[in-house]
């Protein structure tokens, strides 16, 4: 059970801290690749310069308070018996229990938002935490600062027993993936399926439907699932500067794609293992 609600409580010696550096997360890996976060009476952090983030099944999550949540140097586990050390947060897609990736990919998604908002975008005035709500304040103009959030679309482009998979190109993450894209100004999400679909791999569909949502920490996202049919010539023009590869996949070739956590993954196993879903009425 996640409860996001803001509160100004002050953290209890053993609820966890999630720090970071940049795209790096303090942890502790463990032989199996599973990750832990230190708690605050490991770090030896005073009290009052951590921010509270939210709760899940009754353990609190906090954020340091130091430049908005910028990393703590040198640290070193205090009264523990392992050393923390600042891995990439790419750890948190091997966290166990599984809710720790949701927490931590949040937990970063609310980092980069303090990071980013320290000054106020409209008069330049240094920004402070309001006392109510999850914002931040301008003392100056009273500017009022919420958490951005950016809709991106996920599509699962389909044409009889296969389905369109990608991979990205220039990015480090080299799995399988669909075709996905931002939200446009102006545009609503149905227009972006259309719009993505066609610019990365130059294609036009129908029979667009929602699917499901995920927040998405890592790049401050709520990504919005879609699966939608092919729409005429099935020939692909790829995006090269977006995409290193793109084509047609049957159901049956689709690999293992559960273990990871995202949209992505849940959508292609979906289609891999409910063909009655993409059934025509």
């Amino acid at each position: 059970m996640f409860n996001n609600i803001y509160k100004r409580d002050l953290p209890d010696p053993r609820d966890y801290v999630f720090s970071f550096r940049g795209r790096e997360v303090l942890c502790v890996l463990e032989d199996d690749g599973a990750f832990r976060c230190p708690r605050v009476e490991e770090l030896g952090i005073d009290k009052n310069e951590l921010i509270y983030l939210f709760e899940i099944d009754g353990d609190r999550f906090y954020l340091p308070k130091k430049e908005y949540g910028c990393y703590i140097n040198e640290v070193q586990g205090k009264g523990s018996d392992c050393n923390y050390n600042y891995e990439s947060i790419r750890v948190l897609r091997g966290a166990n229990p599984g809710y720790l990736c949701f927490a931590g990919m949040t937990a970063y998604h609310l980092y980069v938002w303090y990071r980013d908002n320290k000054f106020c975008g409209r008069c330049g005035r240094e920004t402070i935490i309001h006392d109510a709500e999850r914002a931040l304040k301008c003392p100056r103009c009273g500017n009022i600062i919420y958490p951005k959030i950016c809709p991106a679309v996920i599509v699962g482009v389909t044409n009889g027993s296969k389905i369109m998979m990608t991979r990205y190109a220039g990015r480090p993450y080299k799995g399988n993936a669909l075709v996905a894209g931002f939200c446009e100004i102006g545009e609503t999400a149905e227009d972006t399926v259309r719009r993505e679909v066609l610019e990365e791999v130059g294609i036009k569909v129908k029979n667009i439907r929602y699917f499901a949502s995920q927040p998405w920490g890592f790049d401050s996202n709520l990504l919005l699932g879609y699966f939608c049919e092919l729409d005429g010539d099935p020939n692909i023009n790829m995006d090269e500067n977006e995409l290193a590869r793109a084509e047609w996949v049957e159901r049956a070739d689709i690999g293992e794609e559960a273990k990871d956590l995202s949209l992505t993954a849940t959508m292609m196993m979906h289609f891999k293992e409910h063909p009655e879903y993409f059934e025509t009425k």
